[in-house]
């Protein structure tokens, strides 16, 4: 419980590297999220190639704490993977949580960059990787260690909890 209070979205990092085993913990946390059917629509790119984190920043209006992080991970779905239609997008949605969970348990830090349904970001980050059709960008977690302070989210609204209906 502990991860899921105190993860907040970090956006400034040190330049401290991340460490390999500790990233693909996070990864590995990412492909044990639930799917529908099983199906694990996902797969993943780690970015820590400084020209290719500094490339999404001209795609992706929202990235610029890009500038601060030494890696990066790209979630995307494989559309040849489905077995449940359409439900790719939850699937990668969980996954990403789960990510960032992980980073927030293990002591670094991240934040979630959507990518999908955004078509200019998708189109963008599709062609910078070259990927293939079947492969839709989902998000980018820029990972690292916090280079900034956040308290713990208290986002608790009971007022938005209903039994048995409306």
């Amino acid at each position: 419980m502990r991860a899921i209070y105190e993860r907040r979205s970090i956006r400034k990092f040190t330049n401290e590297p991340v460490d390999e085993a500790l990233l693909m913990e996070c990864i590995k946390a990412g492909m044990n999220a639930p799917s529908a059917g099983n199906q694990m629509p996902w797969e993943f790119i780690v970015i820590d190639k400084r020209d290719l984190l500094d490339a999404i920043m001209k795609i992706h209006p929202h990235s610029s704490m890009l500038e601060t992080a030494t890696v990066a991970v790209l979630v995307c779905g494989d559309l040849s993977k489905e077995t449940r239609k359409g439900y790719w997008v939850q699937d990668c949605a969980a996954c990403t949580q789960n990510i960032l969970l992980a980073i927030a348990s293990v002591g670094l830090a991240g934040v979630w960059l959507g990518v999908y349904p955004r078509e200019d970001r998708v189109n963008g980050i599709r062609e910078l990787f070259n990927l293939p059709a079947h492969i839709v960008p989902f998000s980018i977690v820029p990972v690292g260690y916090a280079a900034e302070k956040k308290e713990p989210n208290n986002k608790f609204f009971p007022e938005r909890i209903h039994r048995n209906g409306w």
